[in-house]
């Protein structure tokens, strides 16, 4: 067994250059945060609204739909429609359709429980010019959700 001590001693004996090369290359290493990227196929949507938010079914649910007023808990994850690039991600997030950004809760009514959707929300519909976050000003939109 080799002790602390002696491998402390082998370390001061390697040449500076052998350590540089034994350390890792800049790209080995994962940037924090950790960037998400969306695969584009997955960032397109099948139908539109009259309002023009996207949408695309990817899982029938049951029941009711909600209103503007009723309490949801979802997951979720939101991503830039240009980069795919994942900004938000949630599970068991609860609130009202009526509380979210235009599009979002548009979508949020369209959902029985179960149901799993797919939003495709132009900036209009979102947070338009104002840039939030990591969101920049104009950024169309992507989330795929899912009712519970």
């Amino acid at each position: 067994m080799i002790s602390t001590k002696r491998i402390g001693l082998i370390a001061l004996l390697i040449p500076v250059p052998v350590l540089l090369l034994i350390a890792a290359r800049a790209s080995d290493i994962i940037p924090v945060p950790l960037k998400q990227i969306i695969p584009v196929e997955q960032r397109q949507c099948a139908a539109k609204t009259a309002s023009g938010l996207g949408w695309k079914m990817l899982r029938h649910g049951t029941g009711a739909l909600p209103s503007a007023s009723d309490r949801l808990t979802i997951n979720y994850i939101g991503y830039l429609a240009a980069s795919g690039e994942v900004f938000d991600q949630g599970e068991g997030a609860s609130f009202t359709a009526g509380d979210v950004i235009d599009g979002f809760g548009e979508g949020l009514q369209m959902m029985p429980a179960g149901s799993i959707y797919r939003f495709c929300i132009p900036a209009a519909l979102g947070y338009g010019a104002r840039s939030v976050g990591p969101i920049p000003a104009g950024s169309d939109l992507v989330f795929q959700v899912e009712r519970k």
